[in-house]
């Protein structure tokens, strides 16, 4: 028996079910949300981009203060004096190559021994393995200044003082525990069936870690690679504490000694760390792709 449907119902129920919906907002209320967010956002973005318009103005002004800077930038004339002065009158092309060396050196060993450590403490079973996990974590809550006294000692008694491979030396260990323990979690969650398969057909732990975790392991491998080899570029204590010859300084150094208590020169301090910008933003645009692709596919699936 089929049912019967009255089509004098039939409206009813159609209104009654537009009247369940959820009235949609006026225009007017849609334009002004949208205007209130619109503004909010290039408030934001003035806030963020107005130090570095005043810095790159600062770069192209004449004169050594910025005091004497006018409210509107580039409104009274451009010099690159600043840019000549920077790289004819001081060791500041010098100073690039040591902080490009010893953010090289650092990378390369941060990436190679925390990879070989994380493997290690992820797929061999050794005693004090909680125990020494543990103390990597605690490492990580102390700042690495506080030991500057026993690391200036150190590098005293084996000749790492004002030398640049000191100065490796402490960042990678500093960036070791934080790094290692950071990539053996990564690693946990690489089935061990691979591992398996690779030992049945006689593969090495050696040729398993190279041939197998390595490639893996390539999402974290890379944004490790971009982290620490951003971090000698702004650091300031450490080459503070062990680089003393001029020859030997860091962009950092180097910098700051255009704005100490002898000197005023903010213009050439302007100058200098917009070239030092340069060459990160070109290589933050050829490593965006990388570096999101691999966050990207950080998660394995089992």
């Amino acid at each position: 028996m089929s049912a019967h449907i009255d089509p004098a119902s039939a409206p009813d129920r159609a209104g009654s079910a537009v009247a369940g919906r959820t009235p949609e907002l006026p225009w007017l209320v849609r334009a002004v949300n949208t205007s209130v967010l619109v503004l909010f956002l290039c408030l934001v973005a003035l806030a963020v981009l107005w130090p570095v318009v005043h810095m790159v103005a600062a770069a192209f002004t004449p004169g050594q203060s910025i005091s004497n800077m006018p409210v509107v930038p580039f409104t009274e004339g451009l010099t690159t004096e600043h840019f000549v002065h920077v790289f004819t009158q001081t060791q500041y092309p010098r100073w690039f190559l040591n902080t490009f060396l010893i953010a090289v050196m650092t990378t390369a060993g941060t990436v190679l021994f925390a990879s070989m450590g994380a493997y290690v403490l992820s797929r061999f079973t050794l005693p004090f393995k909680q125990s020494f996990l543990m103390s990597l974590l605690i490492l990580n809550v102390f700042p690495s200044f506080v030991g500057m006294v026993a690391i200036y000692v150190v590098l005293l008694r084996i000749g790492g003082l004002d030398q640049l491979w000191g100065l490796v030396l402490v960042y990678l260990a500093g960036n070791l525990p934080y790094t290692t323990w950071m990539v053996k979690s990564y690693l946990d969650n690489i089935p061990r069936s691979l591992d398996e398969a690779a030992r049945l057909d006689g593969a090495s732990s050696f040729r398993i870690y190279r041939s197998i975790i390595l490639p893996v392991a390539r999402p974290i491998l890379v944004f490790l690679t971009i982290t620490s080899f951003t971090l000698p570029w702004m650091d300031f204590i450490f080459p503070k504490m062990v680089l003393r010859s001029p020859e030997k300084q860091t962009i950092a150094l180097g910098l700051m000694s255009f704005v100490s208590d002898k000197h005023n020169f903010f213009t050439n301090f302007a100058a200098g760390a917009l070239v030092v910008a340069i060459p990160f933003i070109i290589f933050f645009v050829l490593t965006q792709k990388m570096l999101v692709s691999s966050l990207a596919g950080s998660a394995v699936k089992e």
